[in-house]
């Protein structure tokens, strides 16, 4: 299925003024520096393409939640200074509101083949608010609106959804290329297909998984919400974080899952092993709790039977990770696999360790990353979406050695869950005759 939605390939751009929406929420430290910037080079093509039109060009963009306009952490000042760098020598001027005298006398001011930078749209309530009136001012600014960021069109916001009442509207580049790519992984895929899901609420994620059951060939649990399913599943969990109310819906998909492995050639996969600690901090000692297959409490143990205590969780432990049993399974698996869909880490992957750059409770999040890449033979086709999902492997500087890593967390969820997204489907159709 090929993207439904105009482009800025579509029209006629030649010497108008533009109003680009990216999405340049990127992470920040104490100070306010930009930690990194992979949603600002992700932007770079629909801007250096509409730079090419000769046009004069207006960014908007929010940052973070701020808790107000004098929230200054929340500036996107410092985006500023990284796309000057980035987009020498185009002249970028930065200005601290985005609507009002200030900001139409900077655009009346602005020059072809120059770019403004309005101030975090959510420094005013009424962004959120899906405001008419406020999108009415943005529309403004320009002649014609296009529509890129994409870790935003799940939103009907001011500058998603209500601005296209106002304006002729389109997608960049990077939101078709989103769309497409995500789309197509899902209803034409390369099989086997592979499902791999963590993060800490099924609730979150109910809708992504049972699709996933409907169309994946394989899917495996992790991270905090493997705790529920192994709840629910009558494992001794010991202090493991868990959600008491999401045990029905656990049982539930174990149940579906069941009804289509009969039915078909389907497999689902919870964790048989972890690694537990006492503490989340680097120093915590860590021990790995093999509950099924019991091969590393044997292995570990020999010549002497393994203790009882290397199968269950003590009370005082927590289970922040999957074991290698668990890690080396589903990193198998992938190499039965002709492509992969990851969404959510296996284990508390922020945690920084002593002896290198992966830490304690991220070994088997490295492994499925090595399953994925083809360490061990196979290299299946990679789709990696969800906030911690690219956070970490952004961290390891693998980002370009995946096929696909969505810079929007919340919409490649909502997109791979089959839902529409109101920012995408605000904007003008292929067939429809835009005045511009």
């Amino acid at each position: 299925m090929s993207f439904s939605k105009q482009t800025i390939k579509d029209i006629n751009l030649e010497g108008k003024t533009v109003l680009l929406r990216a999405d340049y929420n990127v992470p920040l430290n104490g100070t306010g520096k930009i930690t990194d910037d992979y949603r600002i080079l992700q932007s770079l093509p629909t801007v250096k393409y509409l730079l090419s039109k000769n046009v004069k060009l207006i960014i908007c963009s929010h940052l973070g939640r701020p808790k107000g306009p004098h929230d200054l952490k929340y500036s996107l000042r410092n985006v500023a200074d990284k796309l000057r760098k980035v987009l020498e020598p185009h002249h970028v001027a930065f200005v601290n509101e985005c609507t009002g005298p200030e900001v139409e006398k900077a655009v009346k001011n602005l020059k072809t083949g120059q770019i403004l930078l309005l101030e975090n749209l959510r420094f005013h309530p009424e962004e959120e608010e899906n405001n008419s009136e406020f999108a009415k001012s943005l529309a403004s600014l320009a002649e014609i609106f296009v529509q890129d960021g994409f870790g935003v069109v799940h939103r009907a916001h001011a500058s998603t959804d209500a601005i296209t009442k106002f304006i002729p509207s389109v997608s960049g580049l990077l939101l078709e290329k989103e769309v497409d790519t995500i789309t197509n992984v899902l209803e034409s895929p390369k099989r086997p297909l592979a499902a791999i899901i963590g993060g800490a609420k099924i609730s979150d994620k109910i809708q992504l998984i049972n699709r996933f059951i409907e169309i994946a060939d394989f899917v495996a649990i992790g991270g905090a919400m493997a705790n529920t399913f192994l709840k629910a599943s009558n494992i001794d969990i010991a202090h493991s974080v868990y959600d008491k109310g999401e045990i029905g819906l656990a049982k539930d998909i174990m149940e579906k899952a069941r009804q289509k492995s009969k039915e078909s050639s389907f497999s689902f996969f919870i964790p048989k092993d972890a690694v537990v600690s006492k503490k989340i901090n680097s120093n915590s000692h860590t021990r790995i709790v093999d509950w099924s297959s019991h091969i590393v409490a044997d292995i570990e143990s020999y010549p002497k039977n393994p203790d009882a205590k290397d199968y269950r969780i003590e009370k005082d432990e927590q289970i922040l990770d999957i074991g290698p049993f668990s890690a080396a399974f589903i990193a198998g698996s992938l190499q039965l696999s002709k492509t992969v869909i990851w969404n959510g880490t296996m284990g508390v992957t922020e945690v920084e360790g002593l002896h290198g750059p992966i830490g304690p409770y991220a070994r088997g999040s490295e492994i499925l990353v090595d399953g994925i890449l083809g360490e061990f033979g196979n290299r299946p086709f990679s789709l990696v979406g969800g906030g911690d999902t690219v956070g970490y492997i952004e961290n390891r500087n693998l980002v370009d050695s995946f096929d696909h890593v969505s810079t929007g967390g919340g919409a490649s969820l909502e997109l791979m869950a089959g839902r529409k997204l109101p920012g995408v489907e605000a904007l003008l159709d292929k067939k429809e005759k835009a005045r511009i």
